[in-house]
């Protein structure tokens, strides 16, 4: 299965619509299978009386939202996956293994947060970091080197074993990174709530952003 990355604007989603309570179940188990790790708090993130709206968006990018908040999406029939906001705001209070994580040097930094996929040598160098438990197409979050928050969310082209044994080429697709469209529109939605904070850049936003507190249905979590 081939990914694109998830080039994202609000001008992007088609529709938006409640899902039925039998999608909505079946939503919530593929969620709990991909990540067990959310057990915890997946009552709470995923209320079963809270409506659950489905974003359909162009290039078959699907958004699960709870009270207009992005909270996972997929590509097509993909694993759904965790947006950064969620990562960020769950950072400290759940097993940090929520995901399998690769890491990238710190040269690979820039690239990432431009929307460039994840090289081979970027994981591999002395900087970089693999989990040879990872498999081909998988969900993975991407650390750097020397930072502690995530960077981005992708889905390996080939497994960690071979991306250190080939060594050249695409190793990861970059499926949403810090910054991007994804990123910027969920944060516009909850400074708005916030109040309409204004910010005189992207940076400042982010920052902002994700030191507040996630409200699901009416709970700060």
């Amino acid at each position: 299965m081939a990914f694109k990355e998830v080039w994202f604007s609000y001008e992007d989603v088609s529709s938006q619509n409640q899902v039925k309570a039998s999608v909505q179940r079946k939503i919530r188990q593929s969620i709990a299978d991909e990540y067990p790790g959310l057990e915890p708090v997946l009552d709470d993130l995923l209320p079963k009386k809270a409506p659950l709206i489905v974003a359909k968006c162009q290039n078959h990018l699907n958004l699960v939202l709870v009270n207009n908040v992005p909270l996972f999406f997929n590509v097509r029939d993909g694993p759904y996956m965790p947006t950064l906001r969620l990562l960020h705001q769950l950072y400290g209070r759940l097993d940090p293994n929520i995901m399998k994580k690769l890491q990238v040097d710190r040269g690979a930094i820039k690239f990432v947060l431009s929307g460039a996929n994840i090289m081979c040598p970027g994981l591999t160098s002395p900087g970089g970091a693999l989990d040879d438990d990872v498999g081909e197409e998988s969900p993975v979050v991407i650390m750097a080197e020397g930072k502690q928050h995530a960077l981005a969310i992708g889905f390996t082209k080939m497994s960690a074993k071979d991306i250190r044994a080939i060594n050249k080429g695409i190793g990861v697709d970059n499926m949403h990174y810090l910054n991007d469209g994804l990123w910027k529109w969920s944060a516009w939605i909850e400074t708005a709530a916030a109040g309409g904070t204004a910010f005189e850049d992207d940076v400042q936003l982010s920052l902002f952003w994700s030191q507040m507190p996630l409200v699901i249905d009416g709970r700060i979590l």
